[in-house]
């Protein structure tokens, strides 16, 4: 299935510890069932990556679901060096899922990452696995400051590069999203959608509707027909009923623009 799927279910929503008791492949099976397009594998949920990835993308084959591959890792490691293991690594795991699309962050660029531009265009060109660029929690990777520096950058040196927009990370920084969201919208090809609170010391990611952020104003400034992911906890005693209802609900307020 193409990525031109339509709601995705990032797998870190049903929560770390119950994704590594239950392995990804159960909740892939569970995201078929409810009803979604597609699933977004975590890197970091992986127990055992070699044995999971092929496991994942038999089921993946079966249930005729998409899929985003989700590392953890940044582009660019803390000293500012492109981090190309971490880049094959993801490469491949998406080559094993069939997943058209792996999604990393900047991590650690800085001006003087910009000549290993070159090499990460070149890199991409060799195969068909489409790279996003995610704004993280962090002040280097995901504040509006950095991305527009970073995507700067890759303009002049002919590197044209698409971006996830993660909805809630701004807050973690202390940034507007509707000022990212129009900034980069031309750019934004996936979405995270999540709503966020203030508990004491710290922000949560909550569902669209319970959000103290006005967060309708930024889903309709960002494109339509471009896949959404739920990325926000999903639990409960009917876990089935409980996403099939999150699907539905992100699947309304896309048709709502229509």
């Amino acid at each position: 299935m193409s990525f031109s799927t339509h709601v995705i279910i990032s797998l870190s929503s049903f929560g770390a510890a119950e994704v590594r008791r239950h392995g990804q492949a159960w909740f892939i099976k569970l995201c078929h069932s409810a009803g979604a397009d597609g699933a977004e594998v975590r890197g970091e949920l992986l127990v055992d990556p070699e044995r999971e990835l092929h496991e994942l993308a038999g089921i993946l084959h079966d249930t005729g679901l998409g899929c985003v591959y989700s590392s953890p890792d940044g582009l660019w490691d803390e000293a500012g060096v492109l981090n190309r293991p971490a880049l094959e690594q993801g490469l491949a795991a998406a080559a094993i899922l069939k997943a058209p699309v792996l999604k990393m962050s900047i991590g650690g660029f800085n001006t003087g990452s910009q000549a290993s531009l070159s090499e990460l265009g070149d890199r991409l060109g060799q195969g068909a696995v489409k790279l996003l660029i995610e704004n993280d929690q962090t002040v280097s990777a995901g504040s509006v400051s950095a991305l527009r520096r970073f995507f700067d950058a890759a303009d002049r040196a002919g590197l044209a590069l698409d971006m996830t927009f993660d909805m809630g990370n701004w807050h973690w920084l202390g940034e507007s999203p509707l000022q990212a969201a129009e900034l980069f919208a031309a750019r934004v090809q996936y979405v995270h959608c999540k709503g966020v609170q203030r508990q004491p010391g710290r922000w949560v990611a909550v569902a669209l509707a319970d959000s103290v952020a006005p967060w309708r104003a930024v889903f309709n400034a960002l494109p339509v027909n471009v896949p959404r992911a739920i990325e926000y906890p999903l639990f409960g005693d009917d876990l089935l009923g409980e996403t099939r209802m999150a699907i539905q609900n992100l699947r309304k307020l896309e048709g709502d623009r229509q």
